[in-house]
């Protein structure tokens, strides 16, 4: 632990915003998670299945009151279709779609900016290495001879210290971005296949 303390001051200014971007990007990391993992996680078929009991009953108000016991993107989609119920298949397809387009986004919100944050972190490092060996030679050019090894060794360590520590704050953002990617993905295309479900159970209750 001493070691790292030591590592991370003697990196400079540069460490500090490198530990800013870090944890801006855990942060954005934590909240992404609740959105995506817990906050529109429902269990989906047990979902679907009751609204289609109530569109099967014509009992549309109630299908619309079961919607808005959850804030999940689903349910919400879902309720703005339902509230169509009985016009036109075109009508009710735009509602849908426009529900869509303002939910969905929702889910992909802020976690593009892992990868910029990894990327930013990454580049820190390199600069905070190119001062940290700028100044280590400057240093050296006004050693005695005898010291100037000893020197620039310490002043390449030191320099290194803010690489190695930008690539600490970028690997876990970009692992992040990845898996964050994949299941808000995956929730995506859960909920746009139930949609579909349900719209085609609504246009068909028409026929």
């Amino acid at each position: 632990m001493d070691y790292l303390i030591s590592a991370f001051r003697s990196g400079g200014p540069f460490m500090y915003v490198i530990l800013a971007t870090m944890m801006i990007g855990f942060a954005i990391v934590i909240e992404r998670m609740i959105v995506v993992m817990f906050k529109n996680k429902i269990d989906s078929n047990a979902f679907i299945s009751r609204i289609m009991e109530f569109i099967q009953r014509e009992n549309i108000s109630n299908a619309i009151e079961f919607c808005n016991m959850s804030r999940a993107a689903l349910p919400r989609i879902a309720k703005v279709g339902l509230a169509e119920y009985g016009k036109s298949p075109k009508q009710i397809q735009n509602a849908f779609e426009m529900a869509a387009m303002a939910e969905l986004p929702k889910l992909e919100k802020r976690t593009h900016y892992l990868a910029t944050i990894a990327n930013i972190a990454t580049l820190l490092g390199l600069l905070g290495t190119i001062f940290g060996l700028i100044s280590s030679f400057e240093a050296v050019a006004n050693a005695d001879a005898s010291m100037k090894s000893t020197l620039l060794s310490a002043g390449i360590s030191q320099a290194m210290n803010t690489t190695a520590f930008g690539l600490i704050a970028a690997i876990p953002n970009m692992i992040a971005y990845a898996f964050l990617q994949e299941k808000t993905t995956e929730l995506t295309d859960e909920i746009n296949m139930h949609i579909a479900r349900i719209y085609n159970r609504l246009v068909a209750g028409r026929s």
